[in-house]
């Protein structure tokens, strides 16, 4: 797939529709339903084009992006057998600690995550073992978030990606070089997290969630960006799935702690 096939001249009249209405639920945080688009983006590429005119009509810099169904239980969920992908504009990666208002969210989600900055540009082509080198990694909190009503686990598929992969916020901690951090591409897998609301733990996570090990992850995306003639350049950021199934967003104090010397993310909710 090219990117003159993502590109908005490509977009049908329902598309461009589709694309329209979710911007303006994007700006006045006034939700969809699904069931009022029902035919208008029932493909990969038609669902992909339509997330590529509503990240335009932000008008922002693409900072990186989320990458979800990154596990089989997800992917079931969904009725999918491959992982999706959706832009983030650069405003939307934020450092911990952060503050998330109710005029932020719609209806959010919080999912634990390995986010990786690259270093320089990222290849197809790369390994693994060029990934591991290529990148830093952080601790991080996702705030998935729906332009649809009453979307988790509802939303079909290919409304998740036309909505950017549900994209919030991504709150991320300490970044550091991965092969610093550590030794092998192996050894990402053996993180694992544990996530607390107010001072309550909710449950534990492990990196082997997310397709084996999160380097997977950042290596399916790297190709099928390329694949669409939109290569991973240095300094955008990528989340790259979850740990654990993922908790509804509510007031309070959050925070996720990560072993393996990864940190902890922390975040504050107005709502």
């Amino acid at each position: 797939m090219s990117e003159q096939l993502l590109s908005k001249q490509e977009l049908s009249e329902k598309e461009a529709k589709l694309a329209k209405d979710l911007f303006t639920a994007y700006t006045t945080r006034k939700p969809l339903k699904e069931s009022d688009y029902k035919g208008y983006a029932d493909s990969e590429d038609a669902a992909y084009r339509v997330q590529r005119q509503l990240t335009e009509d932000k008008n922002e810099a693409v900072g990186g992006y989320k990458v979800s169904l990154t596990s089989k239980q997800t992917q079931d969920m969904f009725d999918s057998d491959s992982p999706l992908y959706g832009a983030q504009v650069k405003s939307h990666f934020v450092k911990s600690p952060h503050n998330v208002a109710a005029t932020d969210v719609m209806d959010p989600l919080a999912e634990v995550e390995m986010l990786f900055t690259a270093k320089e540009d990222l290849s197809a082509s790369d390994s693994l073992e060029d990934l591991f080198n290529k990148t830093k990694v952080a601790p991080a909190v996702e705030v998935p978030d729906s332009r649809f009503s009453d979307w988790f686990p509802s939303l079909s598929k290919y409304m998740v990606m036309a909505d950017a992969a549900v994209g919030g916020y991504v709150v991320y901690g300490e970044e550091t070089d991965a092969n610093k951090l550590f030794e092998t591409p192996d050894d990402l897998a053996k993180v694992t997290c544990e996530l607390f609301h107010d001072g309550k733990k909710l449950k534990d996570g492990q990196a082997t969630e997310v397709l084996g090990n999160p380097l997977n992850s950042l290596q399916w995306l790297v190709k099928k960006l390329d694949a669409q003639g939109m290569p991973l350049k240095a300094g955008q950021r990528v989340s790259s799935g979850t740990f654990l199934l993922p908790e509804s967003l509510t007031k309070g104090d959050w925070k996720a702690t990560f072993d393996k010397g990864m940190g902890a993310v922390l975040l504050h909710v107005d709502r």
